[in-house]
């Protein structure tokens, strides 16, 4: 069974950190990008970060560059995003994604992805 499973989510004041991670189990983890969504209520999903198959790149939207980090654990099929100097306007559910092509970069199109988690809430309050 293919399942991305997204952990780490919480309640947070601003200015804290999270740390989200994403187990892959069922499908092709080390040989494909991985990427992180959010989205926040009435509003469209949208791009967080994203690592490449390789792990030696690296995209983060503009809002985010500076306080998160995505990295990979191939050992333990794990893409995690660490979440430092939270904003309110983090709060959202975070959603982890594999690449649909394999030796796929740090895709920023939500398109791009084919496999997608459950998603974990992530709230930061003021």
């Amino acid at each position: 069974q293919v399942q991305l499973v997204e952990s780490g989510g919480g309640l947070v004041q601003a200015g804290g950190s999270l740390r989200l991670s994403c187990t892959a189990s069922g499908l092709t983890f080390s040989t494909y990008g991985m990427g992180w969504f959010r989205q926040a209520p009435g509003k469209e999903r949208e791009f967080v970060a994203a690592i490449s198959w390789s792990d030696r790149s690296t995209n983060y939207a503009a809002s985010v560059k500076g306080r998160f980090t995505i990295s990979r654990d191939i050992t333990r099929n794990t893409v995690n995003l660490q979440m430092n100097s939270l904003k309110p306007e983090d709060t959202a559910v975070y959603y982890c994604a594999r690449t649909a092509r394999a030796f796929g970069g740090p895709e920023v199109s939500e398109y791009e992805y084919d496999y997608w988690g459950q998603g974990t809430q992530v709230t930061v309050s003021s």
